[in-house]
């Protein structure tokens, strides 16, 4: 779904492995607290989103790059090791290094690896392999082997089972099913005549019977493909067989992408993808709508409401069948192929997952084969621990063999059955905690994260499902949505941490929706946007967008509608004046799509109108619909705020001296602005203070020039090499339609101008700003911190 936007408002078998009473004790940690949310160097995100997490010294100790000794590396992450939690000090994890105050809490540590070294030890010991235990699809659900189906199904509080479908008219007593000493119940389905007994895409369930004498069907838990009859209301789903021919399986042609080193993600649900009121295709959505994102310079999608889902309004999140592709937008061949013609466009793919909870539905979701049993025998825990009462969901029980093996062999299915290049789990927080963040405030102190309230059980599964990920696919990319900050998060599980590579940034959205709802612009604080722009972990990196999904369903309004209303509908044509409400929302917000989205429902006549994408407003040249993307080096960027006040003469200070020029401007007349700052002006700087004695200087900045800064508008200055100055002096910005960000035009030529990823700096009325190098990332003694001074204003 295209929310990420360009924005003025934005920077952008053996069962449990411990009691769960001992795990509530064993978690148990010291009173000490510390602020838990550092705050790193800012990162813009203008437009989409993009990956960040730099650190800053003026919240942080200073430190050197940390690196695990050997020995807790080797026992959290080599798979042949031999050594136990034993046989290395606690004191030596990788986090504390980075983060000494997480010292006080070292017995949880402790605990948390002991329950990862040993779970996984269990499962090598057992399974052969994590890699090896992650591919029940080959052993679990219905697999082809010579001369006959093998179908096996975890459900140990059945007394009796069998198979039924379309192959032998839904009657299963020729084909009852054997159950082991583990609760796994299996059958062998000889071919007939040399060909499969259950034809490919015939409807088959699983038929058991349980403690009270009743027979009940359900869609088997590994079924890989589920359908719904489209002519019945209501109707529940069927699992379908799917064992295409080989002449009829997609075959992959294109490599998988290189992993970016700066990652700009379209998040996107295939479904409402399409221009008319209606559900898009897989097909669809590969050759109509990738190209639009390829060419508004997005290297990544994330694609939303994979997993089959009975419920469309869910937006994905209540799932039914875990490796099914969802059936409405097509087969999973078609899913293939739309993953393939990304990969060919040089976009990688992301999914989100949902591992935190599933669909409540008994008879087509998981919930089904809950019988009321204990919950070793279950994937579920029992009583209220296994029920999210805000979202109407089951919870897993994360210490349970058969789930684990379960969820770590859906991700592994999705990464090599379908090319994906990594995850986005949805609903982190839910896992890490057992109130789920129901009714919960974070304020930073560490008691939060590593009290009784800490499921270590789910802590211990992500760290698996992080390890074995990165095993499969060095190269993929794993984000968490967590709302929390929870330390370690997303550093390496070597390191002693949970193992994911960015968080969202949350919070930087609701301080959008939070400012639009609540404050008029004079009353605006620079200061607090730029404490939720800079609100991070250090070493930890994150995901910023300017505007979320979440914030634009049915109910309430997207960032364009707040700032423009029902002036949108009218008043959105260049033949005509604007408005002041265009002016402003144009001038603030550079924005893809403006209505809200409203899934087909009882409450608006199942109707799909607000359950698309409108493209047309993009492909439509004179409407007020622009939309940019860019990339930052050695920049320097310039927020104007405020409502009317134009500032001549603003003096921004930058690190290095030079010659700078614009390369990016939100008020030139190509982006609907007016035109008011000249592109070809050369702004020396001049020196400020003593070199190397920051107080002496202007906001810490050894340099400094001016510059002319229109209301509401942002400005990009890039420092010209004299060397390259002939060749980049006609450079110019483009912007592109479909999108949510800027990029400036002949973008090879701005990287030489520039060297990536310098610190950043900013103040209550200015924002200049320098990205350290990637590779310098936990070196904090080079970085700038917040600048907290008044920048100079006119003379």
């Amino acid at each position: 779904m295209p929310t990420a936007c360009w924005n003025l408002l934005s920077q952008t078998a053996l069962g449990a492995l411990m009691p769960s009473s001992l795990s509530k004790d064993a978690s148990k940690v010291s009173t000490s607290s510390r602020c838990g949310i550092s705050k790193c160097q800012t990162r813009l995100i203008i437009g989409s989103f993009r990956a960040a997490g730099f650190p800053s010294p003026k919240s942080c100790v200073k430190h050197e790059r940390v690196q695990p000794t050997s020995a807790i590396s080797d026992i959290l992450t080599n798979d042949n090791s031999t050594m136990s939690t034993a046989d290395v000090e606690t004191e030596n994890i990788g986090l504390f290094g980075m983060d000494s105050a997480l010292e006080s809490y070292k017995d949880h540590f402790r605990y948390r690896i002991m329950r990862y070294v040993e779970q996984k030890k269990l499962i090598e010991t057992y399974e052969g392999s994590l890699e090896e235990f992650a591919q029940g699809y080959l052993k679990f659900g219905f697999n082809r082997e010579k001369g006959y189906i093998l179908y096996q199904e975890w459900a140990p509080a059945a007394q009796e089972a069998e198979v039924i479908g379309d192959f032998n008219g839904w009657d299963g007593s020729n084909h009852r099913m054997e159950k082991n000493q583990f609760g796994v119940w299996s059958i062998k389905i000889p071919d007939c005549n040399g060909n499969p007994a259950i034809p490919h895409k015939s409807r088959v369930k699983f038929r058991f019977k349980h403690g009270n004498g009743d027979w009940i069907d359900r869609i088997p838990a590994w079924i890989k493909y589920a359908t719904v009859d489209p002519g019945k209301f209501a109707a529940p789903y069927d699992g379908v067989y799917w064992d295409p021919p080989p002449s009829e399986r997609y075959q992959f042609k294109y490599p998988r992408p290189p992993n970016p080193k700066s990652t700009r993600i379209y998040e996107a649900h295939v479904g409402m993808s399409s221009s008319e009121p209606r559900i898009n295709s897989y097909q669809e959505f590969a050759d109509d709508v990738l190209p639009r994102i390829q060419a508004n310079g997005y290297n990544t999608v994330q694609l939303m409401a994979v997993m089959e889902h009975s419920y469309y309004a869910s937006f994905g999140y209540h799932v039914t069948n875990f490796f099914a592709a969802s059936s409405r937008s097509g087969t999973p061949e078609d899913l293939k192929y739309l993953i393939d013609k990304a990969h060919s466009l040089g976009l990688r793919v992301l999914m989100d997952v949902v591992h935190s909870h599933t669909s409540n539905n008994i008879t087509d979701g998981l919930n089904g084969f809950d019988v009321g049993q204990s919950s070793q025998d279950s994937y579920f825990h029992t009583g209220e621990r296994g029920y999210h009462k805000l979202w109407d969901s089951r919870l897993f029980n994360y210490a349970n063999w058969e789930v684990l093996r379960f969820l770590l062999s859906n991700l592994r299915w999705w990464i090599e059955e379908f090319n994906f290049d990594g995850f986005r789990f949805d609903g982190v927080t839910s896992m890490l905690y057992h109130h789920h963040g129901i009714n919960t405030t974070f304020t930073g102190n560490y008691n939060e994260y590593f009290s009784e309230a800490t499921d270590v059980d789910a802590v211990v599964y992500m760290m698996l499902a992080n390890h074995l990920i990165h095993k499969i696919l060095p190269d993929a990319t794993v984000v968490a949505e967590d709302v929390s900050g929870m330390p370690g998060l997303c550093r390496p599980v070597s390191d002693g941490g949970i193992g994911f590579d960015y968080r969202l940034a949350m919070a930087i959205p609701d301080k959008w929706i939070d400012y639009l709802k609540n404050k008029k612009d004079e009353d605006w604080s620079m200061k607090e946007i730029t404490c939720s722009l800079t609100n991070r972990r250090y070493t930890e990196k994150c995901i910023a967008y300017a505007e979320s999904h979440d914030q634009a369903i049915v109910g309430d309004k997207t960032v364009a509608f707040f700032l423009m209303d029902k002036e949108m509908y009218s008043n959105m044509s260049c033949l005509t004046e604007a408005p002041p409400e265009v002016e402003r929302g144009i001038a603030l917000h550079k924005f893809g799509h403006p209505e809200w989205i409203d899934f087909p429902r009882e409450g608006n006549g199942w109707s799909y109108e607000k359950c698309r994408r409108q493209w047309d407003l993009v492909d439509t040249d004179h409407l007020r619909y622009k939309v940019i993307v860019f990339e930052r080096g050695d920049l320097v960027f310039v927020f104007n705020f405020h409502p009317e006040n134009m500032y001549d003469g603003y003096k921004v200070g930058c690190d290095l001296p030079g010659k700078y020029r614009v390369a990016l401007d939100s008020d030139a007349w190509e982006f609907g602005g007016h035109g008011r700052v000249g592109h070809d002006v050369d702004h020396f700087t001049t020196p400020e203070g003593v070199p190397g004695v920051p107080e002496t200087n202007f906001n810490n900045r050894p340099n400094s020039f001016k510059v002319l800064s229109p209301p509401r508008t942002a400005l990009v200055y890039y420092m010209v090499e004299e060397t390259l100055e002939e060749n980049n002096h006609n450079k110019s910005t483009t912007f592109s339609e479909a999108g949510t960000a800027t990029l400036v035009e002949d973008e090879e030529n701005i990287k030489k101008l520039a060297s990536a990823d310098k610190s950043g700096s900013f103040s209550e009325s200015s924002t200049t700003g320098r990205l350290e190098n990637e590779e310098r990332e936990f070196a904090s003694s080079e970085n700038r911190g917040v600048v907290s001074s008044e920048a100079e204003g006119p003379n």
